[in-house]
């Protein structure tokens, strides 16, 4: 009997502390919420100042960059490192995550944009919930859990900023490793992302969402080699703007050692070449490539290599914001660019780019193939599971974000 009731025990206590990490990750879902909403809000009414008022603004780019660059030296100390920080932590290279790290980033972020830099702006939200969480985790009395809340914390970041709570799960689990996944954290990031995308869509931070019911073609063996292509071309081009950026960052780096005169040299070149390109057209998040592309408006064949590059030399020079919104427009303009290649609806080809280069340029697959479900209908799954399988493959194992072999918990 001693044997048998010790056996329970055994079962029954981590069934009970994942029931509990997913209760307290609840709060910390709303939080993360409130933070993602008021950051977002922020942003789109930035976007839209700069919108109107671009040949005052755009200029000012290398001025704002210095002042993001001098007071991340000046008083950000480890959050500097930004995304770094956050992978660091996750694999046992850094023990904690400031939470000053928070407002460094966010206003960094809001300054980008307000002058023109072309980024994004999941980074941010991923950070806000990963250094919340982790800091909070770092208190509770559970094994790993600083590591198991902050991806508790990166899931609620992404959902509560996109409103894809399914697909934020997903690339929390997945995008710090290769191949494998953390799943002792699967309970707490599935509560805390489903609290903070619905704690941001209650105070108004709305989902992007298109339905591509209406531009599906039906399945043949033609179409299916339409994919396969595409998912080659998806793939290589996500795993390209990996590799440049990572390579133009280390050059940048090397070649003007003083972080205040690199974003300063780097931030007058993006301000004119910018201004050059349509004043502004590849500023910001990319989004007036999406609806472009989606929604029968005009894309040049070369909008998605611009973007990528401007976006590229955004990030190498230290402003901050992400990757993965610009990493959606460069997709659909690539897509929407490609469907007359294959005679394809230009919806279609786009929705299937936006999630493809997205996973080719993060080294992840099953959230690319949730976010298409999640924002384009899931009645799609089956085409984004073919396009995103070969766009994987095809990457050649690159990431925007520094991944290892193996997990360490």
């Amino acid at each position: 009997m001693k044997n048998t009731a010790e056996k329970i025990k055994s079962l029954v206590k981590p069934i009970g502390l994942q029931l509990l990490a997913g209760l307290i990750a609840l709060p910390i879902g709303v939080a993360v919420g409130v933070m993602d909403t008021i950051f977002g809000k922020v942003l789109l009414e930035i976007t839209g100042f700069r919108e109107l008022y671009p040949l005052f603004l755009i200029p000012a780019l290398p001025l704002a960059g210095v002042l993001i660059a001098f007071c991340c030296q000046r008083f950000g100390g480890a959050s500097g490192k930004g995304m770094t920080l956050i992978f660091e932590t996750g694999q046992g290279a850094q023990d904690k995550i400031p939470l000053r790290l928070i407002p460094f980033v966010v206003v960094s972020t809001w300054l980008t944009h307000l002058f023109g830099g072309s980024a994004g702006r999941e980074g941010v939200a991923v950070q806000i919930g990963a250094a919340f969480s982790h800091w909070a985790g770092r208190r509770l009395p559970f094994q790993d859990a600083g590591k198991i809340f902050l991806v508790t914390g990166m899931a609620a970041g992404f959902a509560g900023l996109f409103g894809t709570p399914v697909a934020a799960v997903l690339f929390a689990l997945e995008v710090l490793v290769k191949g494998e996944m953390k799943l002792r954290a699967l309970f707490p990031a599935v509560t805390a992302a489903f609290a903070a995308s619905t704690t941001s869509q209650a105070l108004g931070l709305s989902k992007f969402t298109f339905l591509l019911s209406a531009h599906l073609p039906p399945f043949s063996w033609l179409l299916l080699v339409q994919l396969l292509l595409l998912g080659v071309i998806f793939g290589v081009a996500g795993g390209l703007f990996a590799w440049c950026l990572k390579r133009t960052k280390g050059f940048l780096s090397a070649k003007i050692k003083n972080p205040l005169l690199r974003i300063g040299l780097a931030g007058a070149a993006l301000s004119a070449v910018l201004l050059l390109f349509y004043q502004g057209r590849y500023s910001g998040l990319g989004t007036n490539l999406i609806q472009a592309s989606l929604n029968g408006g005009t894309v040049y064949p070369w909008d998605w290599a611009l973007k990528s590059i401007l976006t590229i030399v955004t990030l190498s020079a230290g402003f901050q914001g992400g990757e993965v919104t610009p990493l959606f427009s460069i997709g659909a303009s690539l897509g929407a660019a490609a469907a007359g290649l294959f005679g394809l609806p230009v919806p279609f080809a786009a929705a299937l780019g936006y999630a493809a280069v997205f996973g080719g340029a993060t080294n992840t697959f099953l959230a690319p193939v949730i976010i298409g479900g999640e924002i384009f209908g899931f009645e799609t799954i089956p085409y984004f599971f073919i396009v995103c399988t070969v766009a994987h493959v095809c990457n050649a194992g690159k990431s925007i974000y520094p991944q290892k072999i193996r997990p360490d918990f």
